[in-house]
């Protein structure tokens, strides 16, 4: 770019208002690892705001955007053996384009560091990315909504539609379009005869699998012969399959390419699925059925390939654990989170693989688009399993966790003497059975409708429909026992030896106080009880020193 170029792009940058988050003004400062942070936040910045660059200028006051000159020289800037410029590009990832200009501005020396936007991959500095908010610099993890619409800019574009140049039909495997033709027909049973009219080509562009003769990259990864992966290139699909023991140590594995028509079938085989056995109560002979429910896995492996971010050069991976199974695919998730979903049940508004997702409808791999995850929680309700869980703390990954046990007695009992209760209710119960913390207002409906019980926001299911012995002693191990019982199990321990130390005290109650306390809030507990046996109730009395509390019966109750 030439000296005129860079003083009108100058001139642009300084019209600019202040915060603007895309361009960043410094006047000397030039800090390797501050630039190279800047990199990154600008990137991502421009990237939010649909702008082809980001800007880091050198040489103009922030505030005012008088131009004042720098001192700042980059090509003369090394660390260690190497120029700045080289070190900045090892340390980004990804990979991006930017370029440092040096010229002069009214006979001011300026430097202007010129960098693309990402489109795709929230781009990291030294392993992580950063953000602009405002005028500060800050952690993208810091701002998941940010970083989601980053990874969301992928869906603009649709990889899966992209036709293959030097493919033809001949690549495609023979079984694997039978089985095509197959599905086809169970999806729409009335064109039956015409189906078997078709030649492949007709057939394939009526499932809309090819794009009018041309082979996609759908058809490579749905039908595509093993060998024909190659013209997905730089882009995977692979599957793994990795079955865990319970020391989370690898027993067996399998590797898995197109056509995944064909070997989604094969991985499914690989998953154990084992039966199991529950005794609900009130009922003399226990239920039996398997870990899990087989619409459920390839509902979720189909998820997988149809919402996987190919270009991102990952696997789909499967791992079976002795009583789960997580399935995890590379790229965000589009709805945002997964209340959405199931309180929607609607399809999102865009689709990473839209090109991809209709191929597989027709091909009768997935639901409707869009209401295959509700089912899926309803065919879990059905069972009085635990419901899939949906991590979605990593931006760029989504993990699917499937229950293979019952993890709480009274959730699956609840559900099978309340069978009427709301899809919207069981998804809160399951977070409570899972300790996963709901909201006051989400609490407040539940302990209206008399379905938990404890102390906000360590709450369990309701014990009230349970009537065995075990349970019932399980309950009252995780909701606690009565303030009472703890103060006596301490006055009769001092009552025995004299006195007790803090450290007594705790190994005497730690194991006492309900399990859904952490070891830090059983902590705080007893401090409470003690302080109220000693300053509200005059029971015992502290006649050690701030350092080492050391605790006797109060007057009057030295005596049995």
């Amino acid at each position: 770019m030439n000296e005129a170029r860079l003083t009108s792009l100058l001139k642009e940058l300084i019209s600019l208002p202040k915060e603007t988050e895309w361009v960043e003004f410094k006047l000397n400062y030039a800090n390797p690892e501050e630039i190279g942070e800047y990199l990154s936040a600008l990137s991502n910045a421009a990237c939010l705001h649909n702008k082809q660059k980001g800007y880091l200028a050198f040489g103009i006051e922030n505030k005012t955007h008088a131009v004042t000159g720098t001192s700042f020289r980059p090509s003369r800037t090394k660390i260690g053996n190497e120029e700045l410029e080289n070190w900045l590009a090892i340390q980004l990832e990804p990979r991006i384009d930017f370029i440092l200009h040096e010229f002069q501005q009214h006979g001011r020396h300026i430097v202007l560091l010129e960098t693309d936007a990402t489109y795709n991959i929230p781009v990291k500095f030294k392993g992580t990315a950063y953000i602009r908010v405002g005028s500060y610099k800050k952690k993208l993890s810091d701002h998941p909504e940010k970083e989601r619409k980053i990874w969301q800019k992928r869906v603009q574009s649709d990889w899966s539609a992209e036709v293959c140049e030097e493919a033809s039909v001949n690549d495609l495997s023979k079984e694997a379009i039978l089985k095509a033709r197959g599905e086809y027909k169970k999806k729409y049973p009335h064109l039956v005869d015409e189906v078997d009219q078709w030649d492949d080509v007709t057939f394939l562009n009526k499932a809309k699998v090819t794009s009018q003769g041309a082979i996609t990259r759908t058809a490579i990864v749905l039908l595509g012969k093993d060998e024909s992966e190659p013209f997905l290139s730089p882009s995977v699909a692979r599957m793994t399959w990795v079955l865990k023991n319970e020391r989370n140590l690898d027993l067996d594995y399998g590797h898995f390419g197109p056509p995944f028509i064909l070997h989604v079938g094969e991985l499914f085989s690989k998953i154990r699925n084992l039966n199991y056995r529950y005794l609900p109560n009130s009922q003399l002979f226990p239920v039996e059925l398997t870990q899990y429910e087989p619409w459920v896995i390839r509902e979720a492996l189909h998820n997988c390939i149809a919402h996987q971010d190919y270009s991102l050069r990952g696997r789909i991976n499967v791992v079976e654990k002795p009583d789960e199974l997580i399935l995890t695919n590379l790229g965000s998730f589009i709805p945002g989170d997964i209340n959405t979903v199931i309180r929607l049940d609607a399809p999102p508004e865009f689709y990473r693989n839209r090109f991809l997702a209709g191929a597989m409808v027709n091909l009768n791999m997935i639901d409707t688009i869009g209401s295959g995850i509700k089912k899926m929680f309803r065919l879990q309700r059905k069972r009085n399993f635990p419901l899939p869980d949906y991590d979605l703390s990593d931006p760029g990954r989504v993990v699917v966790s499937i229950q293979g046990k019952v993890l709480d007695e009274n959730y699956t009992r609840l559900l099978i003497e309340q069978a009427d209760l709301d899809l919207s209710t069981v998804v809160l119960l399951d977070k409570v059975q899972k300790r996963v913390r709901i909201t006051k207002d989400e609490h407040r409906l539940l302990k209206s409708k008399a379905l938990v019980e404890g102390r906000y926001p360590n709450l369990i299911v309701s014990s009230g429909i349970a009537s065995v012995a075990d349970q019932k002693s399980k309950y009252i191990k995780y909701r606690g026992l009565d303030d009472r019982h703890y103060q006596e199990l301490v006055m009769s321990f001092i009552r025995q030896y004299g006195q007790a130390t803090r450290k007594d005290i705790d190994g005497l109650l730690i194991n006492k106080l309900p399990d859904v306390l952490s070891r830090r809030q059983k902590l705080h507990k007893i401090n409470n009880l003690l302080s109220k046996m000693a300053r509200e109730l005059n029971l015992i009395k502290n006649i050690g020193s701030r350092r080492f509390s050391l605790w006797i019966l109060a007057e009057g109750h030295k005596s049995d």
